[in-house]
């Protein structure tokens, strides 16, 4: 078995110090020509924003919160890996490996690992336990950085499998979305035998033929989403998949810039009623952004994307998932199409569902209604 290590953060008071020197010292833009998000973060609001980070925001409570709960470090084909492992005190609880995206984190979790791992206390039933693994992506967090191309999604995929060995479990299920998604599927894909299924709340599957020759109008609001963000929200995806090292002297330097770049996409892909603020506190916001900035690694994240929009760089291009496939479809999920859609990729959907509320950050955003979702996929898989 790979060596596991204990970590704990610990991240020195002098580098908060310097982060709020660095606010300070912010040369800020002119403010936007409209009265809204059109143009990108709004001036007033990113000014009172990044004011509250340096001056009212405590990083250490949230290092501290982070530190109450088992963290690990391992070392997975030449590469740290960061890991939260919080097992079950329930016999027979399910392995479940939890995979976040860009820009999300192990942040996005936080609020879903108790009710997961101890269901009893949060209206489930110790049948409903798990033993929750939520590794940090290579080159985010306090994961390590690749210092060699080849780290795309089907690395990770084969990595977190033998990750799932290294932690001592036979078998194992597994979730994500964004990027978590995309390594989820891939798993399912690789089918290693390790993996008994997989969930996600961002189904990637393209439209039927039938959805572009003839749309009912669940097909049709889906394609216009999808127009809506190639024309107007893809620019970030363009940039971090053909030139992420330009990207991130700016984002690395510039605390102001890497809120900014990361703040837009909890606006533009959540639920959240036209606010961001109206479904997340300002802190969870910022936890969320320092994970990038103490680890200065906007450019080695924004590099997922060049490694995996490589020509077949997953090497399972028009695969199948065979694995049971439970998936959550929540209304503002950019990607998300009609379950016909979805049918083409995976041939053994065990449950489908379409929550009420909620967008990209599903266990972020949604937290109790994410835990039910899982509760009721891992109920039939």
């Amino acid at each position: 078995m790979r060596e596991l290590s204990a970590f704990q953060l610990d991240v020195p008071q002098a580098e908060i110090e310097a982060l709020r020197r660095r606010l300070a010292m912010t040369r800020w833009p002119e403010p936007e020509t409209v009265d809204d998000w059109s143009q990108g973060v709004p001036l007033s609001y990113h000014r009172e924003f990044c004011d509250y980070w340096a001056n009212e925001y405590d990083w250490f409570r949230t290092q501290s919160r982070l530190n109450q709960l088992p963290q690990y470090v391992t070392t997975l084909s030449g590469l740290p890996i960061h890991l939260l492992h919080v097992r079950s005190a329930h016999d027979g609880a399910k392995p479940l490996l939890l995979t976040h995206g860009w820009p999300g984190s192990i942040i996005e979790f936080l609020e879903v690992i108790a009710p997961l791992t101890d269901p009893t206390r949060y209206g489930g039933d110790a049948g409903d336990a798990c033993h929750v693994v939520c590794p940090s992506l290579p080159g985010y967090g306090f994961s390590g950085k690749p210092r060699e191309p080849g780290w795309n999604v089907a690395k990770i995929a084969l990595a977190w499998d033998e990750l799932m060995a290294t932690l001592g479990y036979d078998h194992y299920y597994a979730q994500g979305g964004d990027w978590g998604a995309g390594v989820t599927i891939t798993i399912g894909m690789q089918d290693r035998g390790r993996c008994r299924g997989i969930h996600i709340n961002m189904p990637t599957a393209g439209p039927t033929k039938d959805a572009l020759a003839d749309p009912t109008p669940d097909d049709q609001r889906t394609l216009d989403r999808i127009q809506y963000f190639q024309r107007w929200g893809a620019g970030y995806h363009k940039q971090q998949s053909t030139r992420p090292q330009t990207l991130g002297y700016g984002l690395a330097d510039s605390p102001v810039g890497q809120s900014a770049w990361i703040l837009e996409k909890f606006y533009e892909w959540t639920d959240c009623d036209g606010h961001p603020e109206n479904i997340f506190s300002r802190d969870q916001l910022i936890d969320n952004i320092m994970m990038y900035w103490l680890t200065n690694s906007a450019a080695s994240s924004a590099r997922l994307y060049w490694e995996t929009f490589q020509p077949d760089s997953a090497g399972t291009r028009g695969a199948k998932v065979k694995l049971p496939v439970g998936i959550s479809r929540f209304p503002k999920e950019i990607m998300a199409g009609p379950r016909s859609w979805s049918e083409r990729a995976f041939e053994n959907i065990v449950y489908w569902n379409e929550v009420d509320k909620g967008g990209h950050f599903a266990a972020f955003e949604q937290p109790e209604a994410f835990v039910r979702e899982i509760r009721n996929w891992l109920k039939i898989v």
